[in-house]
């Protein structure tokens, strides 16, 4: 097929800081017209006709009225990761546009990372990989200490396709594993991973040596784990996010990590990303922050782009489409 033929799909940039990395751009060429930001704001008339489709890569470019209005063929956005809180879905759906993300791409990396945050948080690795390199370090302290993970309690806050990758993950450890859910998973599901269902989150927040969230930012989970929540907690607990950093109210979070109310947190996720350099969570030592990086490998992200091209085909081309998100 003619260049020419393949429908537009628009995307913020090609490589740069925030554009979409070059071997994700080849897999796009095979179906799509690459269309920038900047070649569509410098050629409206005439872009706009040929977009049929938007590519979101890291959150980007942002779809606000003003875009969707200037779009007239615009059939499909397709989010490459599973969160969409950064998308209008009602207002979108208002344009007669369908939107699409990659929940299959994204969850064996992402409970990858949410053990990798739980382990580290628990045996102290940053700490102590400061203490190793340190100048000014003449001996190993014999009382420096970490904690166990295996047969611990572990509670996961939102048990959907990563939440139950953690669950299986966590068996391996031979953890006690909770879970919190709108929905209780299937017997079947629960007894694979031995899995507990506590219909009440307060439940799981007293029981758990470790608690992971693992749900999506919705209004409803806006700041679910505040001062109270954080207060049902064991002192001795340790708070993991894979999730969105709106999720937590992170003043309240501070000011339980400061005064020992939990043993320490991992996040992945902030509110906002990155956090302001004078952040007091950016001041404490029992806090681990990665710079989500929860879907940061070569393969999720290759997977993610060919879910995402999987959906805006389909689409496209009038088929069952894998995985639509609608609004609520």
């Amino acid at each position: 097929m003619a260049e020419q033929e393949l429908p537009g799909v628009l995307i913020l940039d090609i490589g740069g800081i925030h554009g979409v990395l070059p071997n994700i751009v080849a897999l796009l060429q095979k179906h799509f017209r690459l269309i920038t930001m900047k070649e569509f704001l410098e050629n409206k008339k005439e872009m706009s006709k040929k977009i049929q489709s938007v590519f979101v890569f890291e959150r980007r470019p942002t779809i606000d009225q003003e875009l969707l209005e200037s779009l007239p063929n615009l059939k499909v956005i397709a989010n490459s990761g599973v969160g969409v809180d950064h998308l209008d879905l009602k207002m979108i759906s208002n344009f007669g546009v369908k939107v699409t993300n990659t929940p299959h791409a994204v969850a064996d990396t992402t409970a990858d990372i949410g053990m990798a945050l739980m382990l580290a948080s628990a045996r102290r690795l940053v700490e102590g990989c400061q203490i190793v390199i340190s100048p000014d370090t003449k001996y190993f302290a014999v009382d420096w200490l970490g904690v166990e993970v295996t047969r611990a309690t572990l509670g996961i806050i939102g048990m959907g396709n990563i939440g139950y990758k953690v669950a299986q993950r966590a068996k391996a450890f031979e953890m006690k594993i909770l879970y919190h859910n709108r929905n209780q998973r299937k017997k079947e599901e629960e007894q694979a991973v031995g899995a507990h269902y506590c219909e009440k989150m307060e439940d799981l927040l007293q029981q758990s040596d470790f608690v992971m969230l693992a749900l999506n930012l919705t209004p409803e989970t806006c700041k679910l784990i505040g001062k109270r929540e954080l207060g049902l907690m064991k002192p001795t607990a340790t708070l993991i996010n894979i999730s969105r950093g709106a999720v937590i109210d992170q003043d309240a979070l501070v000011e339980a990590l400061q005064k020992k109310v939990i043993m320490a947190a991992a996040l992945d996720v902030t509110d906002p990303e990155p956090l302001p350099r004078d952040h007091p969570l950016l001041k404490l030592n029992n806090i681990i922050i990665t710079p989500h990086i929860g879907t940061a490998t070569v393969q999720a992200i290759r997977m993610m782009a060919e879910e995402a091209i999987a959906n805006m085909l389909a689409v496209l081309n009038g088929q069952p489409i894998p995985s639509e998100v609608f609004p609520k």
